[in-house]
């Protein structure tokens, strides 16, 4: 079965990568996850869609990572208002769409919400926090951003 993988498979390949599977992993895997489409003619312009936004996203080299790194850490006044009920605890939890959001609304890069690493007792309570920002395997960056009621 032909397929074009829209999200990144472990083992397989990327996403726009045009693949060859078996047919069980393609239909009760890849398919009913949303991981692939089915390759036909008119899937090509899908995939260039979907390598655009990567590209759109992604960190071209190690200097740019460093650039990257540099305007992450030097943003202040990241706020994210959620609701929550008056002892202060969220209705929900802060998630990294959330935090790559408010990065670019305090005026910060384009983050990939993939690079979001949050802690395991997740953000649900407010105040301030620092999560962690994998840009390259080498480079590391810390988000600083409060949690205030909206």
């Amino acid at each position: 079965m032909k397929l074009i993988l829209t999200a990144a498979v472990e083992n397989l390949g990327v996403a726009g990568d045009i693949v060859e599977v078996k047919n069980g992993y393609g239909r009760n895997l890849l398919l009913p996850r949303g991981l692939a489409i089915v390759a036909t003619p008119g899937a090509e312009k899908q995939i260039e869609g979907i390598k655009r936004a990567q590209e759109a996203r992604e960190i071209r080299d190690l200097d740019h990572a460093r650039e990257v790194k540099a305007a992450l850490e030097a943003l202040e006044g990241v706020t994210i208002a959620v609701r929550t009920s008056e002892s202060g605890k969220l209705f929900g939890s802060v998630k990294t769409d959330d935090i790559v959001d408010a990065v670019k609304a305090a005026g910060g890069p384009n983050l990939d919400k993939r690079a979001i690493v949050l802690p395991k007792n997740l953000v649900k309570t407010t105040g301030k926090y620092q999560v962690e920002a994998k840009l390259t395997d080498g480079i590391v960056s810390r988000v600083k951003f409060e949690v205030v009621a909206a």
